[in-house]
């Protein structure tokens, strides 16, 4: 390519390639126009919600289900439709949706519900440096100034509560008695059944909710899912018939999670696109399902302390040397002592002193739980019970993690990787 020459134009080339007409549609922020198989849950919320029509307050609602079941999705849609009834009747009212996993402590939500209804930007609460009881009583007297019903959603909310604690509830939920001329009513959206359980009694005593629980969707379901989101995102005859039903299919494994069925159909996409290829196949959503694991394996890594990428690490440059060994990934395993033995070989290399073997089984048994690693016990007769470490996914997924991070990129330095990106481990 000559110095003169733009370097997107090859990229505007394959944008031609026609197979997105709107990939925004595959998107977990994307609220479509239908929602199949939550035909219950929407009459569910529209029900306890419609009073807010007729100026009163709805009761507070706390929506359950795991990741990828719809809640979001649902009280966005139903929200969107809540306004656009209060509009075409002149009702005063008004939604706010926050995603408490960015919006995380009760500061910025109560800036947050407020900034929503100061328009000059000079005016606005700033997002620190003022004592939260003072944002929470301007937020009243904003609210007052507004008027009717305003619906808050927060999304996330068994999370921020974890974090920071559950008195942002409370305020919230205690709010109407100090509001003359407005009311307000609060949805939670969490992915734990026990969350309420948990909280202060006065907080349950003040939430006074409804529950609206979604289960998971079944592979059909997904598969509908996909349908008509495909239909909006891809250019007519792009995909091949089989990419849906696998893409469900994949999906309805991981406990029926949408939100990874449209991923998956939206990478296997992207693979087409990026390929310059005119059709999305089946091989496109496998390549897709290793793109995305790799992702979240990799983040996963990326986000451990020292010591538990040290741990990493160990298991990846002593599973290396097995392979060199000609033995097969899938029969590669170690006992705690000789992982243990390689931590403290990594760790020397570092600079850092190791931590002792009783925490490094609990580095293990943390990495077995988020799914890096599989430990199980086995018993070996007189000689006692050991654990057994082996390795949950690609040693390749490990490199890329580790590879740029300060603290190991040297162990990376001296050699071109002969694993980099590449799977080792066998159906």
């Amino acid at each position: 390519m000559s110095s003169d020459e733009n370097p997107f134009n090859k990229f505007l080339k394959r944008r031609r390639s026609r197979i997105f007409k709107n990939r925004e549609a595959l998107l977990h922020t994307y609220t479509p126009e239908r929602l199949p198989h939550r035909d219950d849950q929407i009459n569910e919320l529209a029900s306890i919600l419609s009073v807010a029509l007729d100026g009163s307050p709805p009761k507070n609602i706390m929506v359950y289900g795991i990741t990828g079941s719809g809640k979001t999705v649902t009280v966005r849609y139903v929200l969107k439709k809540l306004e656009e009834m209060a509009a075409e009747i002149g009702a005063h009212v008004q939604s706010i949706y926050i995603n408490c996993e960015v919006v995380d402590t009760s500061y910025r939500v109560l800036q947050t519900i407020a900034n929503n209804f100061i328009k000059q930007w000079e005016e606005r609460i700033p997002p620190t440096g003022l004592p939260t009881d003072e944002v929470y009583s301007k937020l009243q007297n904003i609210l007052d100034e507004y008027g009717g019903v305003v619906v808050v959603a927060l999304d996330e909310i068994d999370r921020l509560v974890k974090k920071s604690g559950d008195n942002i509830l409370y305020m919230l939920t205690r709010i109407n008695e100090y509001l003359n001329r407005a009311k307000l009513s609060i949805i939670g959206i969490a992915n734990d059944l026990k969350f309420v359980d948990l909280l202060d009694v006065r907080v349950r005593s003040s939430l006074m909710h409804e529950t609206i629980v979604f289960p998971p969707y079944n592979a059909k379901q997904l598969e509908d899912i996909l349908k008509d989101r495909a239909n909006i995102a891809f250019y007519e005859d792009v995909l091949e018939p089989a990419v849906i039903p696998f893409c469900a299919a994949a999906s309805a494994k991981e406990h029926g999670d949408a939100r990874r069925a449209l991923d998956l159909l939206r990478t296997a996409g992207e693979i087409a696109e990026r390929n310059n290829e005119p059709k999305v196949r089946e091989g496109h959503v496998k390549l897709a399902i290793k793109r995305l694991e790799m992702d979240t394996v990799v983040e996963a890594i990326r986000t451990l302390p020292t010591h538990g990428k040290a741990v990493m690490y160990a298991m990846y440059r002593k599973s290396l040397r097995e392979l060199k060994l000609g033995k097969r990934a899938n029969d590669i395993e170690f006992t705690t002592g000789e992982l243990y033995q390689e931590y403290s070989d990594v760790c020397d290399f570092l600079g850092i002193p190791p931590v002792t073997q009783r925490r490094f089984t609990d580095f293990v048994s943390y990495l077995d739980e988020i799914g890096l690693l599989n430990a199980r016990i086995i018993s070996r007769g007189r000689y006692g019970r050991t654990k057994i470490i082996k390795l949950a996914s690609d040693l390749g997924y490990i490199e890329e993690a580790l590879r740029n991070d300060p603290e190991f990129s040297a162990f990376f330095a001296k050699r071109q990787s002969q694993l980099y990106l590449t799977n080792y481990f066998e159906d």
